[in-house]
């Protein structure tokens, strides 16, 4: 990808990024009035037409960096956008934030994702959605089924598009990608930027410009780390006396769906109110689940990585990762639930003596060691081998921001209904 030196030019708000007065509006009344630096770089080259691929952290506003553009640009005309995200859960959270939005525009949005019931998805397409927001595998059910034609659709969004691929949803990926016309804009957003995502830009979109608001990695500054090694049967004991210690909403992540149902049964009873979310749960439940957590009902969240990109709660004050992320980059993304817009926040990961080599892929990957910390609660332990760091600080980035450019009203609805069609049996 070859730099390119034209930034966009510096702006204090949204106004002088080029919004309309209808976006405007709600968003004064919401008292949103500060753009986040992806917002900031991304609004005004998306309101261009440009096709993005913007890399950055969780929970700093890529919702709204790549939203505001597409409704700005459906309000001109009668064409369609697309978002394709990886879980149920992220579509609903992005569905929640746009469509006040959208509202205002007369701009009607459709949800399509596993575990809601077909026909009610194909009576929502009756209502004239043009902003369709879909995870792959039901996305697929539906072309397969022919009641979805995405030949109209002018803007593609595909969100945490790392996340997609690493959940093996590649072909699902070709296949919407092959249905919708090659003359549209491209908005890719991803975490991270691994080789995969470069062979999909390149061979999928125009020119497309990049924007890093911060190097891959990277935490948000606010987070405040640590790291205690503890052997397994002394787990249950030290989550318990950290919860008791704490205050305000937490997340606890296990590394299995049975892992985080125990775990809920035991907290519940010592009187916690814990509530658990992963993929066993059927689409209801999850959502009842994270309504319960956000409304205070329950304070804490057990969930596997299902959640770890997919909660949008900004009061949460501590995360644990109960049992380390099998891969390095959900670490970033886990303890992103916490320390959001700006605010302080808390990471605490509880390692097993022989977990040296897990450490040492997320130290690798974040650019810093985790402090080690003990608990008087627990007998004290250290790792086999070593402690997973090579004993000197990674190398740091420089974590800074830039843009860079690689080498007749018609509905979603195709009015055709075949209830023979296969699907894809990734169902997100």
């Amino acid at each position: 990808m070859n730099n390119e030196n034209d930034k966009p030019a510096e702006s204090s708000g949204f106004q002088e990024m080029g919004v309309i007065p209808e976006l405007l509006k709600i968003l004064n009344t919401r008292g949103i009035t500060k753009p986040t630096p992806i917002q900031h770089q991304a609004i005004p080259l998306a309101n261009q037409g440009k096709d993005l691929i913007g890399i950055a952290q969780t929970g700093t506003g890529k919702t709204f960096a790549f939203g505001l553009p597409l409704l700005q640009h459906l309000s001109q005309g009668k064409k369609r956008a697309l978002i394709v995200l990886p879980t149920r859960e992220l579509a609903y959270q992005v569905d929640d934030a746009l469509k006040p939005y959208a509202s205002v525009l007369g701009i009607k949005t459709a949800v399509f994702v596993g575990g809601s019931p077909m026909h009610l998805q194909k009576k929502a397409l009756k209502n004239n959605p043009r902003i369709l927001i879909a995870t792959p595998g039901r996305l697929n059910d539906h072309l397969d089924q022919r009641t979805v034609t995405l030949r109209e659709v002018e803007v593609l969004v595909l969100d945490e598009a790392d996340r997609m691929l690493d959940m093996g949803f590649k072909p699902q990926i070709n296949k919407i990608l092959s249905q919708i016309p090659r003359q549209r804009q491209t908005l890719l957003f991803s975490a991270t930027m691994p080789q995969d995502i470069v062979k999909l830009a390149t061979a999928e979109m125009n020119m497309p410009l990049r924007i890093e608001v911060a190097q891959e990695g990277t935490t948000a500054a606010k987070i405040e780390q640590e790291l205690i090694i503890v052997k397994q049967p002394d787990k249950q004991k030290l989550l318990s006396t950290l919860l008791t210690e704490s205050k305000g909403k937490v997340i606890v992540f296990t590394r299995t769906k049975h892992g985080a149902k125990k775990v809920t049964k035991v907290l519940n009873d010592e009187r916690f109110k814990a509530v658990e979310i992963h993929g066993n749960k059927t689409l209801g439940q999850r959502r009842s689940a994270l309504g319960g957590f956000k409304n205070g009902t329950f304070r804490i969240l057990v969930a596997t990585d299902v959640a770890s990109r997919g909660i949008d709660v900004d009061d949460i004050t501590l995360v644990i990762n109960y049992d380390l992320p099998d891969d390095a980059a959900d670490y970033v993304h886990r303890i992103g639930r916490t320390a959001r817009a700006g605010k302080e926040g808390r990471a605490i990961s509880l390692a097993t003596p022989t977990q040296a080599g897990h450490i040492r892929d997320i130290e690798r990957l974040i650019r810093t060691p985790i402090p080690r910390k003990s608990h008087s609660s627990v007998p004290s332990a250290s790792l086999e081998g070593g402690s997973g760091s090579s004993g000197r600080p990674p190398r740091r980035g420089s974590g800074g921001g830039r843009v860079g450019r690689p080498s007749g009203k018609r509905s979603f609805s195709s009015g055709r209904s075949n209830s023979s069609g296969g699907g894809q049996r990734r169902r997100r």
